[in-house]
């Protein structure tokens, strides 16, 4: 009999991968979207309108603020595995919204498990936390499955009470239930307010039209960047362990978000060099003439109101265990972002 899931959060970046993937795996596979008075499946669409995947992808309307709805689709679905990706998972959005993040990010992971506990399912559970748990300790410092956790955002925070309900779950009522924890990780799917994609898409647009100023805020901030497509696959083979366990997975690596500027523009052939400090710093190309034009400037609105300067992580215990091994370095990363974002580009132009 083939195994079904269930994800929440399937129309977004890592939903949608993983709905890819447990396909090919010969899933059956059940999404969670919500109900929105604007079209947010564009990412899922190509596999909903795939005749092929007719019997084989579900999507039902819930909202993980809603234990009613999620009761109704667990109960329906009785799924094998469940998937939580679900999340508030904008930073700086956190704290703009922080009662809304912690209903989704946090209490909405503790519905999922009730219900589990409720029906008395063997459905084992998924949990993607984040690497915001972490907080700072200072540079070239690593994370792993026993550092501590001091989460400096009210996403941290939510998604810090969805990794701990997530293991008293499993050790007070035996359910199978693990706690992915993730730093961050990219692709061409990453939402569009996301520094990495509006990076690539600015600078997509950049080459064609020589015009606009990308602003940004921490270019300091150093970040371990992985790809999606190598992380939903761990997500995958957590659940296929015979015990139910909690996984760091990352690079291992750190790079700032200047680093992502630089390498982008190196692969666009932009000459870009910088100029000034904090806030008046500021990007320039090098033009033919050997003029500079501005087209990158730092604007405080996009600070946060606490940071973290440096996330690394130690995945030692994921490469042993779940024998990872990423695929996508660096480069393929930022690579195969912008190559998506150009293509994009051109095809709004010569719509």
């Amino acid at each position: 009999m083939k195994k079904k899931a269930l994800i929440t959060g399937i129309t977004g970046q890592d939903g949608s991968y993983l709905a890819e993937f447990l396909l090919k795996k010969n899933y059956i596979v059940h999404g969670i979207k919500r109900k929105s008075s604007s079209f947010n499946t564009s990412r899922i669409d190509h596999i909903f309108e795939n005749p092929k995947y007719k019997s084989k992808f579900f999507l039902h309307y819930g909202d993980l603020t809603d234990s009613d709805s999620i009761f109704r689709i667990i109960n329906k679905v009785r799924p094998n595995e469940i998937y939580n990706l679900g999340a508030q998972s904008h930073v700086g959005v956190s704290f703009e919204t922080p009662l809304y993040t912690a209903e989704v990010s946090g209490l909405g992971s503790l519905r999922i498990l009730e219900i589990i506990r409720f029906l008395k399912l063997k459905t084992k559970f998924y949990q993607a936390t984040t690497s915001e748990l972490f907080g700072e300790r200072g540079k070239r410092s690593k994370f792993n499955e026993k550092s501590e956790f001091n989460p400096k955002s009210p996403y941290g925070v939510s998604k810090l009470f969805s990794h701990f309900i997530t293991k008293i779950y499993r050790e007070s009522y035996g359910i199978y239930a693990s706690s992915g924890i993730l730093f961050n990780h990219e692709s061409p799917r990453r939402g569009e307010t996301f520094v990495t994609r509006k990076i690539t898409m600015f600078l997509a647009k950049y080459i064609h039209t020589g015009k606009g100023i990308l602003s940004l805020g921490n270019i300091y901030a150093q970040r371990d960047w992985g790809h999606a497509k190598d992380y939903v696959e761990m997500q995958w083979r957590i659940l296929q362990q015979k015990k139910p366990d909690d996984y760091v997975i990352s690079t291992d690596n750190t790079h700032s978000v200047k680093d992502f500027i630089n390498l982008a523009c190196r692969i666009l052939n932009i000459k870009l060099v910088w100029s000034g400090k904090g806030l008046k710093e500021k990007g320039y190309e090098i033009k033919k003439n050997n003029k500079r034009k501005k087209f990158i400037k730092i604007d405080k609105k996009y600070f946060r109101p606490l940071d973290i300067n440096y996330l690394r992580g130690d995945s030692t215990k994921a490469k042993k265990i779940l024998k990872y091994k990423p695929k996508y370095n660096f480069k393929d990363l930022v690579s195969e972002m912008l190559e998506s974002d150009i293509k994009s580009q051109k095809e709004q132009i010569f719509r």
